[in-house]
């Protein structure tokens, strides 16, 4: 799933775009509100996030403007104008939810995933492979029937596997959507938390699901 960016706090949409592509999608960032009108007119984002406050076209011209043009994309407004009046604004001006800061990331998700679900084009909350799955709103795993314990980092390490299923995955690809690293040859980080991961997983008595090609990467399917 696509999602456009559109906020000009250089911060805040580092925050925003770090959680949004750790949650699975893949995010466009735009800071002015007249280049951000340009890329949401072409068509290719599946939801917006749009600050309010912008350089160059402000946050909710830009939102009445697309739509004007037809455009019906599912449109979350963030501002720090917090007043009933100005949600009221927000709403009118055609967004579909209207989020004030400071926010909860997990607030945005849950909102993000409440207005693609009703446009119908929210992402799946579940991941199978084989006997394995992942509910990734409740970030919880499941294996042959028995829940799987797992920390934070392990969990997202699990499911860029799973978003990945039978494709090898390279140590380089990890370091940079799990750990948001550059490649680091030297570094053992990923062999510790997969060693952990397949203990996990693949315990006794059930077929391994958890693949190491050698010097190559590593690969989640229910065979090598």
């Amino acid at each position: 799933m696509n999602i456009l960016v559109i906020e000009d706090d250089t911060v805040a949409a580092a925050y925003l775009v770090k959680g949004l592509n750790e949650s699975g999608y893949r995010v466009e960032h735009a800071v002015r509100g007249d280049d951000g009108l340009v890329r949401a007119l072409e068509g290719r984002h599946d939801a917006l996030i749009v600050d309010r406050m912008l350089p160059g076209l402000d946050g909710l011209s830009l939102v009445s403007r697309l739509r004007e043009s037809g455009s019906t994309v599912p449109i979350l407004v963030l501002s720090a104008l917090a007043e009933l009046d100005d949600r009221v604004v927000g709403l009118r001006a055609g967004g579909d939810d209207y989020l004030t800061k400071p926010y909860a990331f997990a607030e945005l998700l849950a909102r993000l995933e409440a207005l693609t679900r009703r446009h119908g084009t929210a992402p799946p909350v579940r991941l199978r492979v084989a006997d394995l799955e992942l509910d990734l709103l409740a970030h919880t795993a499941v294996r042959a029937g028995a829940p799987v314990r797992l920390q934070p980092r392990e969990f997202r390490l699990l499911e860029y596997l799973a978003r990945h299923a039978g494709q090898v995955v390279t140590r380089a690809m990890l370091l940079e959507h799990v750990w948001a690293y550059s490649f680091d040859p030297q570094t053992n980080v990923i062999d510790v938390h997969i060693s952990r991961l397949r203990a996990k997983i693949d315990r006794a008595g059930l077929p391994p699901l958890i693949h190491t090609l050698r010097g190559i990467g590593y690969k989640l399917a229910e065979n090598p």
